[in-house]
């Protein structure tokens, strides 16, 4: 057993090296990422199977729902870091998810005009509200279990990580095989008794935490506020929030609006802060790192075509038997993460390999290099599609070979984004930035659903499809390729012979982005 300095006797009680309360994070994470993507491989096809939406209109709402899934964390860690802290945060984000889960299996006869609709409306309400309380959050308390200086937070990150890909493959093949082979009450059944089974793990592994991720301010939280104490008051308002997700959901074209205008918003003050308040080198950083915000968004606006038109066209137009059994569609959702759990490692230690003999790319360019893989992957299965000729089924080995130029070109860009907004953000805008980075993800997922809807024009067959892949792969060919030509240009203005440990952004920000050092992504945070 070891102990940092100044550490409690409890405090140097560990497993395999580690705080005993990350194992109790690694579970409670796991079986939450279990439950969201076994019902993300399932939703696309309740929607069009069982609701009874077009492609085009069900991919437009899976795109709104995944954006505000990747909103609401900025409020829910801006609560958490403000009032709650985190474990409470996560507590109650639990609560809520596990409540939306169970909803989700209530189906009733199918179709839009039955009462029914309203609770899947609100049961995806309650899963985007208890997200934002959860997603970052839980984050977070991996890091405050390690000092800034302790050697082991990079391997702890990677342990967590391995949880969360963990989750989201056996969630994908449990809860995606039993909606599509025994209905849809079985999988998000599945899915609600994972995240009930991470509610449990937090709950009972609280003593393990070291009153890691408590309030700064306990006596606020028990102060009266209109007569209720104002902990309370927080989780009622938050509650209430799960009615306007509601309406949102339902008309998604607000959650377009939305995205456009608080992202101009964002935009127009940060480029303001960084025009007239910061000196010449900080101003720079943060153009290089808009610049890699807005590259961000290209990337999941494509990548994200795996839950909806991806999702679709496996189930429709390609051969899934392997080995005698067909394999439901939803279960090859399950890909991604197990991609990402083998060559995760592979990626940190050919970054290290390569930076040893200067040779590594810059982040730039290794966002060019992530947006090509992502384009190569679309082309690859349209070459697939094409050699198995009109109307015949595409093979499946080309499904295996979409998700894995997809996963290389994610682990190319999305550990190296979050590395890069910590390193170019200045103390003062380390969290305005780090939201930044996570709003870009969310309007990449609404614009995803955009894209899947045009594949899924009224009447449309797998050639459609096939060619708006084709036009999606060779712009981001094209584009990925542009920014490595232009990747020295602004790599200048990364300045990065310049920085000192007191001017990245590490200094005295929320420890979200702590696994990209490693070269390991939490969260999308994409995972």
């Amino acid at each position: 057993m070891s102990s940092t300095p100044g550490s409690t006797a409890e405090e140097g009680k560990t497993f395999l090296g580690h705080p005993r309360g990350l194992f109790v994070l690694f579970f409670a994470e796991m079986w939450e990422r279990f439950s969201y993507y076994g019902m993300r491989a399932l939703l696309i096809f309740y929607l069009v199977q069982h609701w009874l939406f077009s492609d085009s209109d069900a991919s437009v709402i899976y795109g709104a729902y995944t954006a505000l899934v990747y909103i609401t964390p900025v409020v829910g860690g801006y609560l958490a870091d403000r009032y709650l802290g985190q474990r409470k945060a996560v507590l109650f984000g639990a609560v809520l998810l596990t409540f939306g889960h169970f909803l989700m299996a209530f189906e009733g006869d199918g179709g839009q005009d039955g009462a029914a609709i309203n609770v899947f409306w609100l049961a995806l309400s309650f899963i985007i509200v208890g997200s934002g309380f959860l997603k970052a959050n839980i984050s977070v308390i991996v890091g405050q279990l390690y000092s800034r200086t302790d050697v082991r937070r990079d391997p702890a990150y990677t342990i967590f990580y391995v949880g969360i890909n963990l989750g989201a493959a056996l969630g994908a093949i449990v809860a995606g095989w039993l909606g599509q082979t025994y209905g849809w009450a079985w999988g998000f059944g599945a899915a609600g008794v994972g995240m009930l089974l991470g509610l449990i793990v937090f709950v009972i592994g609280k003593p393990l935490l070291l009153g890691r991720g408590e309030s700064r301010d306990p006596a606020r939280l028990e102060r009266s506020v209109m007569g209720i104490k104002f902990e309370w008051l927080l989780y009622i308002i938050s509650f209430a929030a799960v009615g306007l997700v509601w309406l949102l959901i339902q008309y998604q074209s607000l959650v377009g609006g939305l995205l456009m205008g608080a992202g101009a918003i964002l935009v127009g003050y940060v480029l303001y802060t960084a025009v007239f308040k910061l000196p010449k080198h900080d101003r720079d950083r943060i153009f290089a790192a808009l610049y890699l915000i807005f590259g961000s968004i290209l990337f999941w606006a494509l990548f994200e075509q795996a839950g909806s038109s991806l999702n679709l066209y496996t189930d429709r137009s390609v051969d899934r038997d392997m080995f005698g059994i067909e394999v439901p569609a939803s279960v090859f959702q399950s890909i991604n993460a197990i991609y990402i759990v083998l060559l995760g490692p592979v990626f940190a230690a050919l970054w290290l390999w390569l930076g040893r003999r200067g040779m590594e790319p810059s982040a730039p360019a290794k966002f060019g290099l992530g947006i090509i893989q992502l384009g190569a992957g679309f082309l690859v299965l349209v070459a697939g599609a094409a050699a198995a000729g009109p109307g015949a089924l595409t093979p499946v080995l080309f499904i295996f070979l979409i998700y894995l130029l997809h996963t290389t070109g994610e682990l190319c860009l999305s550990p190296v984004g979050l590395s890069a907004m910590n390193r170019l953000s200045p103390a003062q805008m380390a969290s305005l930035i780090m939201g930044t980075w996570f709003f870009a993800s969310a309007t990449g997922n609404f614009a995803a659903g955009l894209i899947a809807a045009a594949t899924g024009a009224e009447g449309a067959g797998p050639e459609r499809v096939t060619e708006v892949y084709s036009t999606v792969g060779w712009t981001a060919v094209a584009v990925g390729v542009g920014m490595i030509v232009i990747s020295p240009l602004v790599k200048r203005l990364m300045h990065l012979d310049t920085l000192t440990d007191e001017e990245p952004a590490m200094a005295g920000q929320r420890e979200i982005g702590e696994p990209a050092a490693a070269g390991i992504h939490i969260e999308d945070e994409h995972k």
